[in-house]
């Protein structure tokens, strides 16, 4: 397939390259435009519109400000060729992802939304989860694009929202997770018990899962850089959680609770730390961190 790709991240470079490795024909963009230079294998572009040429694109971009930029305010919905089908694979609002829906529909352009659960050493081993809805023969036409990028795609119906709600969830229990682990090791660190020592009973037993052992594993070691996903990322997805909570008025407490400790901890200093640093928050709220 000839493929578009915007956003070239840790995530999406890792996974525009695992396309051209599945020897797709990929036109790629990225706003520092030395990134699309250096995808070996892919054809830079100097504009958006330049990667809605082919079959489809591909976007994964930081948050709504950015996807309203690159996609709509930059005409490249106009420029795109007829059947093309775009992927949006990027964590953004549930408004946002209705607008971008009826923006294509107006502009007879196929729209699935498809974010991604994994990590950059994931997306680099092709072995992400894509969460995907839409149109049933768009989300066919890409599929062997999804089929490159993970291990798995989970359809989640013809309503696009559908599969970013689904996101936004699963980032939400990760982030409570985190803070079950920052609190929990508070806890046992004021009787002289190590955190690391605790969580590796815990991550051994009752919560022996991906997100509690590989998050686990880097409080135990207090290693929060290189960050897998910005804590003030992490902010923005709860917050957009709770956000689509609140319009169809369901409480999300704990949210409310995780968001505060990812507000204090940006306000510290730890937004470009990984998220896992949430459990500095919880130390320094206990004082054992000065």
């Amino acid at each position: 397939m000839k493929i578009g790709f915007i956003g070239l991240g840790s995530m999406g470079g890792a996974m525009a390259a695992n396309l051209v490795k599945a020897g797709h024909d990929v036109t790629a963009w990225n706003r520092s435009p030395d990134a699309a230079r250096a995808l070996e294998g892919a054809t830079a572009v100097d504009t958006p519109a330049g990667a809605f040429k082919g079959d489809a694109v591909c976007t994964m971009l930081a948050d709504d400000a950015a996807v309203r930029s690159v996609i709509l305010d930059s005409g490249a919905l106009d420029a795109a060729a007829p059947g093309l089908v775009h992927v949006m694979m990027a964590t953004i609002s549930v408004p946002l992802v209705v607008e971008l829906a009826e923006r294509h529909r107006a502009a007879g352009i196929g729209y699935v939304a498809a974010p991604v659960f994994g990590r950059p050493t994931a997306a680099a081993a092709a072995q992400l989860n894509i969460v995907a809805a839409g149109d049933p023969a768009a989300i066919a036409t890409v599929q062997p694009i999804l089929d490159a990028l993970g291990t798995r795609t989970w359809p989640l119906g013809d309503e696009p929202q559908r599969a970013n709600a689904a996101k936004l969830a699963g980032n939400m229990m990760i982030a409570l997770a985190i803070e079950a682990m920052a609190e929990a090791t508070a806890l046992t660190e004021s009787y002289g018990v190590k955190g690391a020592d605790f969580l590796d009973i815990v991550t051994s037993t009752l919560f022996a899962s991906p997100a509690y052992k590989g998050y686990g594993a880097s409080i135990a070691a207090g290693a929060y850089e290189p960050a897998g996903f910005k804590l003030r990322l992490g902010l923005k997805d709860v917050r957009l959680a709770l956000d689509a909570a609140a319009a169809k008025g369901a409480r999300l407490p704990a949210a409310e609770v995780v968001r505060d400790a990812l507000v204090e901890g940006v306000e510290g200093g730890l937004g470009d730390h990984d998220w896992s640093a949430l459990a500095e928050v919880a130390h320094r709220r206990s004082g054992l961190r000065g």
